[in-house]
């Protein structure tokens, strides 16, 4: 069995999707979302760190504190939208990895129907990159948000400066963009399986073919007596 360009393609996309899918879970995970700027202090006792979900507190020994927010209500809207966005794109990187496992070329899941497994796969590369723009939005939706905190000279509270968990979900978006766009190219290239030329035959129905040419008779104005 031949590996085409189409089946690299296909699986260099799922490779992708998948890593991506993982670091939406790690960016989650992750609690360094923003964290309190040292700019301007000279003495830091505590620092305060936050993500999607929970704020913490760390002093200058090592002891650290974290609570839960208490209102999903009371939040502000972009971390509401965040929350959504990422919860979305977890839904539409499960759905493309199904879909990219059923539709690959080498892949045995539906049968050797390459032309439905075609499509299967390039809707798993549209969830895919319905996924990454997901990522991207809310990631940089609340990284937005906090330049936008730091460089204002008038906010009363406390400021605060880009944490490594929008890094990893930058990260994830990238990949997830990247494999969806390699599941779309890949669905444009075609495979022996998929088209297959026949040469044209006309129909020799009511026709009799013959191996020897036809011989056609010249009349002749001589007699035979003529030739003796």
């Amino acid at each position: 069995m031949t590996c085409t360009m189409k089946d690299v393609l296909e699986v260099t996309a799922l490779f992708l999707g998948f890593a991506a899918w993982i670091m939406i879970f790690v960016s989650l995970q992750d609690q360094y979302w923003k964290e309190s700027t040292t700019d301007g202090s000279v003495i830091t006792t505590s620092t305060i760190y936050e993500n999607l979900w929970m704020s913490c507190a760390s002093d200058s020994t090592g002891i650290y504190n974290c609570r839960d927010f208490p209102s999903l209500f009371a939040l502000p809207g972009y971390i509401q939208a965040s929350r959504a966005l990422m919860i979305a794109s977890i839904v539409f990187g499960s759905f493309g990895i199904v879909a990219t496992l059923s539709g690959m070329q080498c892949s045995k899941i539906g049968g050797e129907n390459y032309l439905l497994k075609g499509r299967i796969a390039a809707i798993g590369g549209v969830f895919f990159l319905l996924q990454g723009i997901c990522t991207m939005i809310a990631v940089s939706w609340y990284a937005a948000n906090i330049t936008q905190q730091f460089f204002d000279q008038f906010y009363p509270g406390t400021k605060y400066e880009i944490g490594e968990g929008l890094y990893i979900g930058w990260s994830s978006a990238t990949l997830a963009i990247c494999g969806g766009s390699c599941l779309v190219c890949a669905c444009k290239l075609t495979t022996p399986q998929e088209k297959i030329s026949y040469p044209y035959q006309p129909s020799s129905r009511g026709r009799v073919l013959t191996a020897t040419p036809t011989s056609f008779s010249i009349p002749s104005n001589y007699g035979r007596n003529a030739y003796v």
